[in-house]
């Protein structure tokens, strides 16, 4: 079968989560299909990269779009009802190369990753296809609504609106849907949202794995350090938490760890010496090596948290929100430690800290907890299923 995959980044390298789930998921469907990828970018992609996914595909289309014709999208997105996300990634120079790429190739079957990219197939109605949602973009909206100021609400509230809307509206233009959460199937506002297929992200053990390190920071929190709800988590911690943990432990240190931090988060390492903002670094797995505790308190955002999988899967002890374990679905204070306040959470890490036996116990546990649950030849598998579950485009035709 000829699988079109339509993707709003490039998935390599693996710095961000929507990344990481679609080359997972990619490079075990290309086993059995053969894979197209269509992908927009605003930045150059490298040589070597293009490369390396050529492994996977036997065409590639990288999209770049300027960022200046991004921004005229998006001024004109006022007037339109279009979510501003769908019109940042939505342009008609991608139109045209996406349509033609349907034209040559003919594909069996469509698979669009979150909705950003589901605008390109309003004008292919018969041609079958899956919506990755991967999450809900108008819950993660409205949260950050809640506690945005006051001059920004309006925008964000208008976005969650059309949001909202928009995913309605392409749950009816898909064949099929999946999701990466139960939690985040019930934040869908239609109401066949029980037809949406629960598809979670697995992890590379093979990749992450235990290793003996020097532990050279207490704490750790990695991601992207652009991402909203994971600078709201880390600015949390430094706060709310971290002075409470220092009355009773003063030197407690805290590696915050991924791609692009912003400058709020860079700031952090500016005014505590005990704070670490690394940056992109080539091998992630040396920052969770490198710490006795991974500490994830999302606030906000929607959603399933690799980073949690990953340090689980390297044996380390968790602590994050009932929030983002709600889709992890580890067991609480057996497989992983859940904090609501500033107050929980440096209880839970005093603990951690000052028993060594218990930060075994718990690590021992979570990494059994990801080896039993989270795997992507599991998640491929089921997304197989439901592709070839879809009637032909003759089929379809034929009924209209």
């Amino acid at each position: 079968m000829k699988l079109l995959l339509l993707l709003s980044r490039v998935p390599y390298p693996l710095e961000k989560g929507d990344k990481l789930r679609a080359y997972h998921l990619m490079t075990r469907l290309a086993q059995k299909h053969e894979v197209i990828l269509c992908c927009l970018s605003d930045t150059p992609t490298s040589e070597e990269d293009i490369a390396h996914l050529h492994q996977f595909c036997t065409h590639i289309e990288v999209i770049r779009v300027p960022r200046w014709r991004i921004i005229l999208k998006l001024a004109s997105a006022v007037f339109s009802r279009l979510p501003f996300q769908v019109a940042y990634f939505h342009h008609r120079v991608a139109q045209r190369v996406i349509d033609k790429v349907i034209r040559e190739h003919r594909p069996d079957h469509v698979l669009c990753q979150l909705v950003r990219t589901t605008e390109y197939m309003r004008s292919h109605p018969t041609l079958p296809k899956t919506l990755d949602y991967m999450d809900t973009l108008s819950k993660g909206m409205e949260r950050r609504t809640e506690n945005a100021p006051f001059y920004i609400k309006p925008l964000l509230l208008a976005e969650t609106r059309r949001l909202i809307r928009y995913e309605n509206l392409m749950f009816d233009l898909f064949d099929h849907a999946m999701i990466i959460s139960a939690q985040d199937r019930e934040y869908i506002y239609h109401p066949l949202r029980d037809r949406v297929h629960v598809i979670p992200n697995g992890v590379d053990t093979s990749y992450f794995k235990p290793q003996d390190s020097e532990k050279n920071y207490d704490l750790l929190f990695t991601g992207n350090m652009n991402y909203p709800p994971n600078i709201d988590s880390v600015l949390f911690l430094v706060q709310h938490v971290l002075p409470i943990v220092r009355k009773t432990r003063p030197e407690t240190s805290l590696l915050i760890s991924g791609v692009d931090p912003s400058a709020s988060v860079r700031d952090l390492a500016k005014t505590d010496p005990l704070v670490n903002v690394s940056g992109w670094v080539k091998d992630i797995r040396s920052s969770y090596a490198a710490a006795r505790i991974f500490v994830a308190p999302m606030q906000i955002g929607t959603g399933l948290q690799n980073k949690i999988l990953e340090a689980m899967a390297m044996r380390m002890p968790c602590i994050t929100s009932a929030l983002a374990n709600n889709a992890v679905g580890a067991e609480a204070g057996d497989s992983i430690l859940i904090g609501n306040t500033p107050k929980d959470y440096a209880d839970h890490i005093l603990r951690l800290l000052a028993d060594t036996d218990e930060r075994d116990r718990l690590a021992e546990s979570g990494y059994r907890f990801v080896l039993e649950r989270f795997d992507w030849d599991r998640a491929a598998t089921d997304l197989d299923a439901i592709i070839r579950s879809t009637p032909p485009v003759a089929a379809k035709t034929a009924a209209l």
